[in-house]
């Protein structure tokens, strides 16, 4: 019996499918080559935004095309957890939707079990957590960990609480044992509100959940397992002088703080902390620790209410933050989220012409970055032949460094930029020889 696994979305998604994919091998399965060959096709679709409730669609019934007669088709992941019974009813070359994003205790694992039972009636497989399946060793000298499920925050354009429910952080100890078993050089911490790890279990009832580790504490644990940890995700109010400290000590200089806006008064109708000058000091910050630490957002554009002065400021703070990275949204009205029922909605039309402008912007400032990089010299990860990664670039979202394909993937050394082409870097190898061959 053989498994194909279609993965959209957010790297957390990824993480989910890495650990179906173990459930799966476990129960005697074995990878397909491609959905043609499968006997078992799963979805892992995404129900962020609009854009990608379109995408994970139009995938699935792509797939329904591409099967093998016969072959099953499951579809879980965000949008079987938000949309389940409609998504059934509307989708009937779907053999089966089955989220599995809620804890066990809040339900019975038979939804999940049937998506990976080898007969589609067999419910005899006991109840499971998806959060503590055990993961194979990674294929790539990079992998994702989630350390937490769920987020208690309720910003106004997010539904995310309401499918994936309140925030979980799994154990300590847990976490560092994926982490070695995964047997990658750079490990990549994700959850939908990283830097509130452990929040949950400091505060919970139940005393063997009290364990009171934190997220300083396990960077400072993963740092000791990989050479690399790398943080996503991390929300402004949460980024203290501690947990700065805590991520430059494990020589990744990398910050993603999920920014939005920055706008005082637009982020107050978001539900979110901050605005452009509280966020241009926590910059200051980071880099008068550090001139080379890398920093990332992402804003959304077009939210009710916002005005031109408003969209004024985000160009302003864009000029001024100088961020190595940047991604633009168009607002997505979302059931059940604050923003739903906003007045002021802003014509599609305007929510796109202002985040051109910010793309053209950042695009500018990114590349004039990157020029500036060329001439020095950084340490960097082979990801594959001819691709790496420094301090800078996170894995599949940022530009890339490129090296001779002769550099065997997993090396980890010094390398010097000889030039740059937009968002990516040139570069070789500052030794001679690299593990024996020719620079």
């Amino acid at each position: 019996m053989r498994y194909w696994i279609e993965t959209l979305g957010c790297p957390k998604n990824h993480v989910d499918s890495d650990k179906l994919a173990g459930l799966l091998a476990s129960q005697g399965y074995l990878v397909a080559e491609s959905p043609e060959v499968a006997d078992l096709v799963v979805a892992n679709t995404c129900a962020f935004i609009e854009a990608a409730r379109e995408e994970s669609i139009e995938t699935v019934l792509e797939l329904a095309e591409r099967k093998l007669k016969g072959a099953r088709l499951v579809v879980t992941g965000c949008m079987a957890e938000r949309y389940g019974d409609e998504l059934a009813a509307a989708l009937p070359e779907v053999d089966l939707v089955a989220g599995f994003g809620v804890p066990v205790e809040m339900k019975t694992s038979r939804r999940l079990v049937r998506t990976v039972a080898k007969d589609v009636n067999d419910l005899t497989v006991a109840s499971f957590d998806l959060l503590e399946l055990p993961r194979p060793a990674s294929d790539a000298p990079w992998a994702y960990v989630k350390d937490a499920e769920g987020c208690d925050r309720r910003c106004g354009f997010c539904a995310i609480p309401t499918f994936r429910g309140k925030q979980r952080s799994r154990p300590l100890a847990s976490i560092l044992e994926e982490i070695e078993t995964l047997r990658a050089k750079e490990i990549v911490l994700i959850a939908q509100d990283l830097a509130s790890y452990g929040h949950d279990r400091t505060v919970s009832e139940r005393p063997y959940e009290r364990d009171g580790h934190g997220i300083i504490e396990l960077i400072s644990e993963a740092a000791k397992r990989v050479e690399r940890v790398r943080l996503l995700y991390l929300y402004p109010s949460s980024l203290n002088d501690q947990l700065i400290e805590a991520i430059m000590a494990t020589g990744v200089a990398y910050f993603d703080l999920s920014l939005q806006h920055a706008s005082g008064p637009l982020l107050r109708k978001m539900r979110r902390w901050g605005d452009g000058n509280r966020f241009l000091d926590r910059v200051r910050r980071i880099r008068g620790l550090d001139p080379q630490a890398a920093l990332r957002s992402s804003f959304i554009l077009g939210y009710p209410g916002e005005r031109e002065e408003d969209h004024d400021e985000l160009l302003r703070f864009i000029e001024e933050a100088q961020l190595d990275w940047a991604g633009f949204f168009k607002f997505s009205r979302e059931e059940a989220t604050l923003a739903d029922g906003l007045a002021e909605q802003v014509p599609t039309s305007l929510a796109l012409e202002r985040l051109q402008e910010c793309s053209e912007l950042q695009e500018s400032i990114t590349a004039r970055r990157r020029h500036e990089l060329v001439g020095t010299t950084c340490e960097v990860l082979v990801d594959r032949p001819g691709r790496a990664r420094s301090h800078r670039e996170a894995p599949e979202i940022d530009g890339v460094v490129c090296l001779p394909r002769s550099v065997p993937t997993g090396w980890l050394g010094e390398v010097r930029v000889v030039g740059a082409n937009g968002p990516d870097l040139e570069a070789v190898p500052v030794s001679e020889l690299v593990d024996g061959l020719a620079r």
